[in-house]
């Protein structure tokens, strides 16, 4: 099995994304591993792990869109917007309508302008903004655009008095903190929210179905890619067939007349080994990354 390719994790709980890649890189046996997309310890679900030369294609991973189903509860407000941080306010939530909570997330659904958490990876001034938070700090982050495709409403509990429990599901952009949607709609409703619960589905095209636990890859290391470089830039790429002397040129950082596809797309030699990740500008189809082997 190849040693080059990406690996659908189902990240559990109280690990970091990088706890991940530390336990990858001794199961497979090499330093070059990479996730494509921080996972919070509290959640769980989809985590794209890169493997050798397919590190290289995961700044695309990171960009995809992500879907979700989360927990959001209503009556309580924290200083990281879910589970992980002190209640910084109560106010009962048991008098909420649920079709006041609809309302609340279909205002969230679109486009939005959407403020990070405070307790979020984002760099200050070269700080990350976390750690600011940690030292006392206060810290305020400009919004930015994301896009949320779906926010449907699965269910609401009223199990504990006091709060309601309500479970979504969600499509979003990448960049979009699920948690800044439970701090947003819990003040939307004047009770406060933040997140209890959220598992991350799917990651562009990589869904949970595919996903392999820690324990089933360390059965079977030290071949622990599933989706070796040509299968998984196929899977996630437009692809282009290059002859010979297209695949020749291109691997050697030249371009080739372009074919009209929207890119970036993943081109491929006769024998359907991937060559690069191309875009086409100029009038001409040039490599993004070449991933063809020297």
């Amino acid at each position: 099995m190849s040693t080059d390719g990406l690996i659908v994790v189902d990240k559990p709980g109280r690990m970091t994304s990088h706890d991940v890649v530390a336990r990858i890189r001794r199961l497979a046996r090499t330093r070059r591993v990479g996730h494509g997309g921080t996972l919070d310890p509290m959640a769980t679900g989809v985590l794209v792990i890169g493997v050798g030369r397919a590190t290289r294609l995961l700044t695309y991973v990171i960009g995809a869109g992500k879907s979700y189903t989360a927990t959001v509860r209503l009556g309580q407000s924290t200083v990281t917007d879910d589970a992980e941080g002190e209640v910084t306010a109560s106010k009962p939530a048991d008098a909420v309508t649920d079709e006041a909570v609809r309302a609340a997330l279909a205002d969230l659904t679109g486009e939005i302008d959407q403020v990070p958490s405070a307790v979020s990876a984002i760099k200050i001034n070269g700080q990350r903004s976390y750690h600011r938070v940690r030292q006392g700090e206060s810290v305020d982050l400009p919004a930015r655009r994301v896009t949320v495709s779906r926010l449907d409403l699965l269910a609401v509990r009223r199990e504990t008095p006091g709060v309601v429990d309500v479970d979504v599901a969600v499509t979003c952009s990448s960049g979009t903190y699920v948690r800044a949607l439970a701090r947003d709609a819990g003040r939307a409703l004047a009770v406060g929210g933040h997140l209890t619960a959220l598992r991350r589905t799917a990651v562009g095209g990589f869904a949970l179905d595919e996903a392999a636990t820690l324990d089933e890859l360390e059965q079977r290391a030290p071949e622990v890619v599933n989706l070796p470089l040509p299968a998984a830039a196929d899977r996630f790429f437009t692809r282009r067939d290059a002859t010979a002397d297209e695949a020749r040129i291109l691997s050697h950082g030249g371009p080739l007349a372009p074919a009209g596809i929207a890119g970036p797309y993943a081109v491929f030699d006769p024998a359907g080994g991937l060559v690069a990740i191309v875009s086409e500008r100029d009038g001409r189809a040039r490599a993004e990354i070449v991933l063809a082997p020297a």
